[in-house]
């Protein structure tokens, strides 16, 4: 598998000043209500495709050949459309958000910790599904979620989804984990050795373990935690941080932590294990009784788009068998159709399809403080305020 290098992944640390902007737009709109955007604002029809469409995207979501000579589904595109394609990659959820602002990206693929984001602010339209002919063949369960639609309106194409999953040293461990205790209440049987994801949304990380070990806290959702909650997943990463060797971003990092010993056991992803695996490395990964939060990528339009018709193209071609499988394995993470794996070898160990283990990740949604598991007698704390505890959970 051929995949590009990327550093600071997904949901890392966003600005206090910026975060509090956003959130406190979010807290306005009202994710929930569908006040941010009007069902009319989505096409009805498409129209002449405009020559041009610009695209921001992960580093690996838009590949043209220029990285690697055999990676390019770009090209097909401009020759079946007609669309040239500009693209920019950014690093962090946070940027992706701001570049957003400033209008000049008629298509952007984001995170569930950047999409409610978006749709609050006003930064991208909701989508006519009917407009997009392989929309169908998307997997249901990635379909109008908390962290792409809004009241059954969708605001965009599902790309491709992923568990953090739980990795483990095989000679440290003789016999497999079952259970997220070896990264909390049995760190310290590995102190310094131990390694979590390093943003804000791995407090929910936290909060599906205690979700399963402390359920009178009432956790129902780890994104919609309200004070007490949040407090208590707050004081589990602290009491974890005493044992953490390093938290990463880079899994280029993480690879050579667990070569050389320097880290046994931790949150993963599966591209990472297939890369040690390779190497033979003594490695293996689980999905613990728990569950695992993950990410569910999205297509979505710019509210603004200069070129809307190429971007709904690129939104149903992107959603295509081929390129939806081309794309989703050059980056690592399962594809969003069942279709797709015709054109993969490897989707059994994505569990691509498989939607029993696919009900046991809770994908990355902006926590705000309109509690997303619809509670309404307490309010929720935000993105802001976890991005604050962060800090001081590392500090």
């Amino acid at each position: 598998m051929m995949r590009t290098p990327r550093t600071a992944r997904r949901g890392a640390t966003v600005g206090l000043a910026i975060g509090s902007i956003a959130l406190l737009t979010l807290t306005a709109c009202g994710t929930t209500s569908g006040d941010s955007a009007s069902t009319d604002d989505a096409l009805t029809e498409l129209g002449d495709a405009e020559g041009q469409v610009s695209i921001l995207a992960w580093p690996g979501y838009v590949e043209d050949g220029s990285n690697s000579p055999d990676v390019d589904w770009v090209t097909p595109f401009e020759e079946e459309t007609g669309c040239e394609v500009t693209s920019k990659t950014y690093g962090t959820s946070d940027e992706a958000v701001n570049l957003m602002k400033t209008g000049e990206y008629d298509v952007v693929a984001a995170s569930g910790d950047a999409t409610l984001r978006l749709i609050a602010g006003g930064d991208v339209a909701p989508v006519n599904t009917d407009l997009i002919p392989n929309y169908e063949g998307i997997f249901d369960f990635l379909k109008e979620k908390e962290w792409n639609s809004v009241d059954g309106q969708s605001y965009g194409v599902p790309h491709g989804y992923g568990a953090n999953l739980l990795m483990y040293n095989t000679e440290t461990f003789a016999e497999a984990p079952t259970s997220w205790d070896v990264v909390f209440d049995k760190a310290s049987e590995n102190a310094g050795k131990v390694t979590a994801y390093d943003s804000p949304i791995y407090i929910a990380d936290a909060a599906v373990y205690l979700m399963h070990h402390q359920p009178e806290l009432g956790i129902e959702n780890p994104y919609a935690l309200d004070e007490e909650q949040f407090q208590a997943a707050v004081d589990l990463l602290k009491v974890q941080r005493e044992s953490i060797g390093e938290y990463w971003s880079d899994y280029l990092k993480e690879i050579q932590a667990f070569e050389t010993g320097d880290s046994v056991v931790g949150t993963t992803w599966q591209v990472i294990q297939n890369v040690l695996a390779g190497s033979g490395a003594t490695t293996d990964v689980v999905l613990p009784e728990e569950g695992a939060t993950g990410w569910s990528d999205t297509w979505m339009i710019a509210s603004d788009a200069a070129n809307v018709n190429c971007a709904y193209m690129w939104l149903d071609y992107i959603a295509s068998p081929e390129a939806n499988a081309t794309a989703t394995a050059y980056f690592g993470e399962a594809p969003s159709s069942q279709e797709a794996c015709e054109y993969r070898d490897d989707c059994e160990a994505y569990h691509a399809g498989d939607e029993e283990y696919a009900s046991q990740i809770w994908y990355w949604t902006t926590p705000i403080a309109e509690c997303v598991d619809g509670r309404t007698d307490v309010e929720c704390v935000d993105y802001a305020q976890w991005t604050a505890a962060w800090q001081e959970i590392k500090g």
